[in-house]
Order: structure tokens, then sequence, then C-alpha cells
């Protein structure tokens, strides 16, 4: 995951680099508005990814509860049963 995140700032940081390099700045402008631009793709795309990640999780977390409670609550439906036939 983290690969992806570098790679997209990567590219956020080239496209960047070009789009400011049009606009006829200095190299070391070019560079360091390019590189503000890189740290905060990189950090927003990091923060949405953790996000989406905990909630896929979370929402696996919940099916697996929910799947348990009603395989808990089937025993119990049958335990009477079972008592009763012994």
């Amino acid at each position: 995951m983290n690969k992806i995140v570098l790679r997209i700032g990567l590219l956020i940081f080239f496209l960047s680099v070009i789009f400011f390099s049009q606009r006829g700045l200095q190299v070391w402008e070019v560079l360091l508005k390019s590189f503000v631009v890189f740290v905060i793709v990189t950090i927003m795309v990091g923060v949405f990814a953790i996000a989406f990640m905990r909630a896929i999780k979370k929402n696996e977390d919940e099916k697996k509860a929910e799947e348990m409670n009603e395989e808990q609550n089937e025993e119990i439906k049958n335990f009477p049963e079972e008592i009763s036939r012994k």
C-alpha cells in the first residue's frame, strides 16, 4: 500500500514540475512548489487509504460478528431439543 501511495505522489510531483515549468518560473521555485504539492498529495492519499482500509476491516468484522451471533442463536434454539432427547 505504501508503494502505491508513494508512486501516486511521485506522479503528481512530476506532473506539477511540468505544470509549473510551463508557467516560466525559476527552477528552484518549480522544485519547491512541486515538492510541497507532492507532500500534501501523498499525505492526503495516505490518510484516504488508511480510512478506506479501516472501513473495509470494520465491515468484515461486523459481518463475522453477525454470523457468529446467528450460529449461537441456532445452538440456543436447538439446546432444549437436545436435552429432551437425552
